[in-house]
């Protein structure tokens, strides 16, 4: 396993990020099936990731749950633990959102639900135009100086707020965020015209969530093939949006330069993540043991140039992020 640091933090993460979304029961996209889940954590934390990222709201606790489970006869001290905050949690007032009360709420829920003392990188999941970036600033500070969390950090807006949070941050004398998440991958590139020029910037650490497009990118679909009914998770079209021509363009080139390289198209497609020098860490999403050493084995591309030029040639990122149908 490579390692590397976080943004500018000290905090040193495998280039993999395990995202455990897929961990827990309800949809079905999910594993639902605890045992299973278990086996892959621990095939990933032995094969050296050391990066897992959760949620609060991922099967309301139930992934955190998994991952308490998983890590509870690790060595903490190797492992860098990171979980999410905002969305509902429940019906009612002061269930949802980034008010003080609820992330300091939603941090000792999520530090209960992963038995850990302290959380090494605590994320906003959105933002919140009904709480004042200042408030949810002052309540991510306070856990810092409680020592519940080492690092924060804030995924998926726009780079004026993001930019924003930083400055309140400088001037307020708050933590700072130390990465983002961002939706990225070869296909999705809107983020090279909003978000990471930040990123890059400020110094802030990228982990780029969906890196390979809801699995678009493993090339398992087909041009001219019909869309297969289990790629929509409750109604959700994610996955064959997609189904672009100037996105099969882009797939197309990177199975030519998979089968020249004896590769698979989601090893090259994590590979181009992985040579961005902005991206520290993609977030996988695995849910069979195969497809995570294929995952791992990404790290063992390499990609020319001009190979990667010709992955980027068919797309021109765009922000706001078109319609992708």
């Amino acid at each position: 396993m490579a390692y590397t640091r976080l943004g500018t933090t000290g905090l040193e993460v495998s280039r993999l990020c395990l995202g455990c979304m897929n961990f827990g029961s309800g949809a079905t996209w999910m594993m639902n099936d605890r045992e299973a889940s278990l086996e892959l954590l621990d095939h990933a934390l032995d094969a050296g990731i050391n990066f897992l990222d959760t949620a609060n709201v991922y099967s309301r606790g139930e992934s955190e749950d998994i991952v308490g489970e998983a890590i509870a006869d690790r060595d903490r001290d190797e492992l860098a633990l990171a979980t999410k905050v905002y969305f509902p949690m429940g019906d009612g007032p002061n269930k949802s959102g980034l008010s003080r009360k609820h992330i300091v709420d939603q941090a000792h829920a999520s530090l209960d639900r992963l038995g850990t003392d302290y959380i090494d990188l605590y994320q906003i999941h959105r933002w919140d135009d009904r709480v004042p970036i200042e408030e949810t600033l002052s309540a991510l500070d306070y856990l810092v100086d409680e020592g519940l969390v080492r690092y924060i950090g804030a995924s998926t807006m726009s780079a004026y707020q993001f930019t924003k949070a930083l400055y309140t941050a400088d001037v307020e004398h708050f933590e700072r965020f130390a990465c983002m998440q961002p939706e990225y991958n070869a296909v999705d590139r809107h983020e090279e015209a909003n978000l990471l020029p930040v990123c890059e910037g400020e110094g802030v650490g990228v982990i780029p969530w969906s890196p390979l497009a809801g699995g678009f990118l493993t090339g398992k679909y087909e041009r001219d093939g019909e869309i297969p009914v289990d790629t929509r998770a409750e109604s959700d079209e994610y996955t064959s949006d997609r189904f672009t021509d100037e996105n099969w363009d882009v797939l197309d080139e990177i199975r030519d330069i998979a089968d020249a390289k004896d590769a698979t198209p989601a090893q090259v497609s994590l590979a181009w993540l992985l040579h961005k020098p902005v991206v520290d860490a993609p977030i996988i999403g695995p849910r069979r043991l195969d497809h995570l050493d294929e995952n791992v084995g990404a790290l063992e591309i390499d990609l020319t140039d001009e190979e990667m030029a010709r992955i980027e040639a068919p797309k021109t990122p765009r922000w706001p992020a078109p319609d992708k149908d």
